[in-house]
């Protein structure tokens, strides 16, 4: 029991139980938060601004205690292991505090000097490879009040690998970052998975998460709503049928006739929900709504509608198809379809 243990401890880097934050004045932060980041992952710690994100990290590294409920970093309790455990996290939350009128290079070393387990003798030399891991080798000698905001982020995220890590925990990384920027970000921690550390990424843009993240977990006022890969997120989703043509209204009105709702039309663009397969006999009933919907898709009960007679029946009636398919369910979808509720994607 012991060794099994053991291997759970080393395949998980974050584990949380009942985690809980209540601020004075009755304000729940964080309810109850159950949460596994599995080690080697990139990890995307989803949610809408005030979903308790920040405050689940604050507990994470011990910067402010839980109401109630437990945290496990790399294995080890939270915060009473925080001077074991931090030398091996690095961190960025919520922007970088810099010296502007220190260079780059200057404001890592004040970093690097002020950490008592980094070794004075590697210091410049490790200065050097982390500007150079973050791309700001070139500007290493400029005033960081020079840099832009991508810039400065990774100068943060520079001062967060001057020592070797095995989790780095970002808050939020690209906020207020051009399109180059978070690209510039996003290329890095692509990266530094790659090199073997698990990343720990908090965002409230959902593609910012579907692009780089393995794993991820949605938070929603305080609660976890649920988690898992970005792929399972998704495949409990039904996907919208697309249908690229001229003529929309025709294709809009058969695609209501065969049973697709909430029928979109967009310029030469018409979308819809697919109907759910309707239970064959025997397996529930899908009343009177069901059978004529499965009677007007041609397809037998207990079976999805057959896209490709779909299309067919789109051609037969004169409707000019130029683009036809499934689109797949994105995590906006999955947020809607789980919290009932959109979500902020720009902010």
């Amino acid at each position: 029991m012991a060794d099994a243990a053991g291997a759970a401890e080393a395949a998980t880097v974050v584990e949380t139980t009942g985690l809980t934050k209540r601020y004075r004045g009755g304000q729940l932060a964080v309810d109850g938060l159950d949460l596994a980041v599995p080690r080697g992952s990139v990890f995307g710690f989803l949610g809408p601004n005030g979903s308790g994100k920040t405050t689940t990290i604050r507990m994470l590294l011990g910067l402010i205690e839980p109401t109630r409920g437990t945290a496990r970093l790399l294995g080890e309790p939270m915060p009473s292991a925080a001077r074991r455990v931090l030398p091996r996290v690095g961190a960025l939350i919520e922007g970088p505090a810099l010296y502007g009128f220190l260079s780059g290079r200057d404001n890592l070393l004040r970093y690097d000097a002020a950490d008592p387990d980094a070794d004075p003798r590697t210091r410049s030399a490790r200065v050097g490879e982390a500007l150079e891991r973050v791309g700001l080798a070139a500007a290493a000698g400029k005033k960081a009040r020079a840099y832009s905001l991508g810039m400065k982020q990774r100068l943060g995220l520079a001062a967060a690998l001057l020592q070797p890590r095995e989790l780095l925990v970002l808050d939020e990384p690209t906020n207020g970052l051009d399109p180059q920027g978070m690209r510039e970000i996003r290329a890095l921690v692509r990266e530094l998975a790659a090199d073997g550390i698990t990343v720990f990424l908090s965002s409230h843009l959902l593609d910012e998460i579907e692009q780089v993240c393995t794993h991820t977990a949605v938070m929603h006022r305080g609660r976890l709503v649920t988690q898992g890969t970005v792929a399972e997120m998704s495949a409990g989703v039904r996907g919208r049928l697309a249908v690229g043509t001229p003529d929309t209204a025709e294709a809009a009105r058969l695609l209501k006739e065969h049973g697709v709702t909430d029928v979109t039309v967009e310029e030469n663009r018409v979308t819809g929900e697919l109907p759910a397969p309707v239970p064959a006999p025997g397996h529930g009933n899908a009343g009177a709504d069901g059978a004529a919907a499965g009677a007007g898709a041609g397809a037998p009960d207990g079976d999805p509608l057959d896209l490709a007679d779909l299309n067919a029946a789109l051609v037969r009636a004169g409707v000019r198809v130029r683009a036809f398919g499934q689109e797949n369910a994105s995590l906006e979808d999955a947020f809607v379809a789980l919290t009932g509720e959109g979500f902020d994607v720009a902010g």
